[in-house]
């Protein structure tokens, strides 16, 4: 049975990758359905899309600097300080997104702030995946596979929430008032959530594995010593991820976009990525409980070959023009293949290296890879084939598949006895 301070963990860690994870995938279904309208209204229909993906990739583009930021203060002085801060940053920032005035109030301002916004959610989501993730894995003794990727399931969860949130007030404000001003009421929901993440997190107890490490003399800053004696597994670590965030903006972020401009209603394509979120969060943690009993190379490998499949089938079901087909494409991707590929991720990244540095190398290396979920929704909304769209998908899944049979097997090492080497 798992201890109390392990149950604390894991539902702290849980909760607040939920709680993180919803105010930043809120953004991603509003950059979708509304900021085009609502800060780049000056703009064209196609060049207002890219340019609300474009504030949306930059959050992904923020979250490496919060891995180094957090991490270096994570591995010196401790994860759970860290958590506290991280979690405050991001409630705050997007409650402030839900009081911006719009372009049409105070013109180039509205978008300036929306972007100061969404870098401050990227620097604090980057500071708190890898902090979550140790709370969990560094107070397993067993099954860290599934411990860990109770932080992963947040993801999905935080995803099905916002979209949650979202398709509802939709729906009980009506579209012309949703554009108008009930968009603005889910960023203002962060402040609740916040408050009960707080309140969670202040129980938990900070890791034994950090509590028991010494730091060697004349040890250098956590980023220096990630990039001196452990660069193999950064470039392994980063490899092994990008895919998995490339999937998964096409399928949260892009795939929304395009079966609205397919014909499919607002509410009918968030009704299917509800369901597939839903299935998400049971099979990253299915997946994740799996890796701890084969694996993690054979779990993650067969997620990237499935998810090269998917993404040719993903834009004629689409294009289908079925609501059914449609809710296929986006579970085939996002409650199978994705977790396949995304759920072992949380204790393979926090495997890959020594306590002292856990915390950089796992938050850079995953945040680092997680700049190909920004980039993807802006490069795929300038093409025109969607062939093309579906070959870049599957060869990022190809670099997975290289990546992850040129890294060694890590699930059934210790913790607590791994050395910084």
């Amino acid at each position: 049975m798992p201890s109390t301070q392990l149950k604390r963990a894991v539902i702290s860690s849980y909760l607040g990758s939920v709680i993180e994870f919803y105010d930043f995938l809120l953004y991603a279904t509003a950059s979708a359905l509304v900021f085009n309208k609502v800060f780049f209204s000056s703009l064209d229909p196609t060049a207002g899309t890219i340019a609300s993906f474009g504030t949306f990739a930059s959050g992904y583009l923020a979250r490496p600097i919060g891995g180094i930021i957090f991490g270096h203060f994570g591995d010196r002085l401790g994860r759970k300080r860290m958590l506290i801060i991280t979690m405050i940053m991001m409630g705050v920032a997007s409650a402030l997104i839900g009081v911006l005035p719009t372009y049409a109030q105070i013109g180039v301002w509205a978008p300036v702030l929306l972007v100061t916004l969404r870098v401050l959610q990227g620097i604090a989501l980057g500071g708190e995946w890898g902090g979550a993730v140790l709370m969990s894995a560094e107070h397993a003794t067993s099954r860290r596979g599934l411990w860990a990727g109770f932080t992963n399931a947040g993801g999905p969860s935080g995803q099905l929430l916002s979209t949650v949130a979202m398709s509802s007030t939709a729906a009980i404000v009506g579209a012309e008032a949703f554009l108008s001003w009930g968009w603005r009421i889910p960023f203002l929901l962060s402040v609740v959530l916040l408050g009960v993440g707080l309140f969670v997190r202040a129980k938990v107890t900070e890791t034994p594995v950090f509590a028991q490490a010494r730091p060697e003399a004349g040890e250098a800053a956590p980023i220096v010593e990630v990039f001196r004696r452990h660069p193999a597994n950064l470039a392994r670590a980063i490899g092994v991820g990008f895919a998995a965030f490339v999937a998964q903006a096409t399928l949260t972020t892009f795939v929304i976009a395009y079966a609205v401009q397919a014909g499919f209603e607002r509410p009918t394509v968030l009704n299917a990525l509800t369901i597939s979120s839903a299935g998400a969060v049971i099979g990253v943690l299915a997946f994740a409980s799996l890796s701890d009993r084969i694996g993690r190379r054979p779990v993650v490998a067969a997620g990237a070959i499935m998810m090269a499949v998917v993404a040719f089938l993903l834009f004629p079901l689409i294009n289908s023009g079925s609501f059914v087909l449609l809710t296929l494409a986006v579970v085939l991707g996002q409650s199978i293949a994705h977790p396949a590929m995304f759920g072992p991720l949380a204790a393979l990244y926090s495997e890959l290296f020594g306590t002292r540095t856990r915390y950089t190398g796992a938050s850079l290396g995953y945040q680092i890879s997680a700049t190909g979920a920004g980039l993807a929704p802006v490069l795929f909304a300038s093409l025109s084939s969607t062939f093309t769209i579906s070959l870049i998908v599957a060869a990022c899944c190809l670099l997975t598949v290289v990546t992850i049979y040129a890294t060694r097997e890590t699930s059934r090492e210790e913790l607590g006895v791994m050395a910084d080497r």
